[in-house]
């Protein structure tokens, strides 16, 4: 049996977290991912869920997010806002005619709903969070003629417009150059300083290790939590990391 709820009054301990994981399993038809993993998201603060492929990373960001329906265990909330998700830049299709702005946009839909017109106030907050991001200037081009980095970063102000105080990103600086990444780091060390929970799935041990917690993932079940210092160690990297 799976439970999601929201502490409405959390004590002091619950307090420090913004998301916790208790005996969670999900995955697919016919296919487990996730098995009993029970892990703390600390609040304003950022987390890289680091891992091999297939190691449940992307899985339970789904989960967080309410894109994946897991089959048994608990999610507990703190207060705030439904958490905003920015998948993989491969799973926003370039063939969709969509300008910048356009994708941005889709970020208020929770609020404003698939086919009710934009008020001024998300007009605002659209142009806030580009602005933020500095693609303001590439409002008019379309989402697939935009480099990796540009690209990713219009993403990220589309989760931005969603203003909630939880971001869930899927391999945000995957395939990037180093400057596209560092960027896109500090730009998420900002957010985290702003008062933004972020949580990240990444390949990149660079970027892992400048987050201020990490939980090690392998075969769906956790490994390690804590800072990265401890966490990202050689030895238990060994054991269950296969380079690419």
């Amino acid at each position: 049996m799976f439970n999601k709820h929201r502490l409405e009054s959390p004590d002091a301990e619950a307090n420090d977290q913004r998301v916790r994981v208790t005996g969670l399993e999900a995955g697919y038809p016919g296919r487990l991912v996730l098995r009993q993993l029970t892990a703390d998201i600390p609040a304003l603060a950022m987390t890289a869920l680091v891992g091999p492929n297939g190691s449940g990373k992307s899985t339970l960001l789904g989960v967080l997010a309410g894109v994946i329906d897991a089959t048994s265990g608990r999610l507990t909330y703190a207060p705030g806002r439904p958490p905003a998700f920015v998948p993989q830049r491969g799973a926003v299709g370039d063939a969709l005619p969509l300008t910048a702005r356009q994708t941005v946009e889709m970020g208020r839909w929770g609020q404003r709903g698939l086919w009710r017109r934009l008020t001024r106030h998300d007009r605002t907050v659209v142009d806030s969070a580009m602005e933020r991001l500095g693609v303001l200037g590439l409002a008019a081009r379309q989402l697939g003629e935009l480099s990796g980095g540009q690209r990713q970063r219009v993403l990220i102000a589309q989760g931005l417009a969603q203003q909630s105080d939880l971001l869930l990103l899927d391999e945000p600086t995957t395939g990037l150059d180093p400057e596209a990444r560092a960027r896109i780091t500090t730009l998420l060390t900002d957010l985290v300083a702003d008062g933004t929970t972020v949580v990240q799935a990444t390949h990149d041990l660079e970027a892992a290790r400048s987050a201020d917690a990490c939980l090690l993932l392998s075969d769906g079940r956790l490994v390690a939590q804590g800072s990265p210092e401890r966490v990202l160690s050689p030895a238990a990297l060994s054991r269950i990391w296969q380079p690419e």
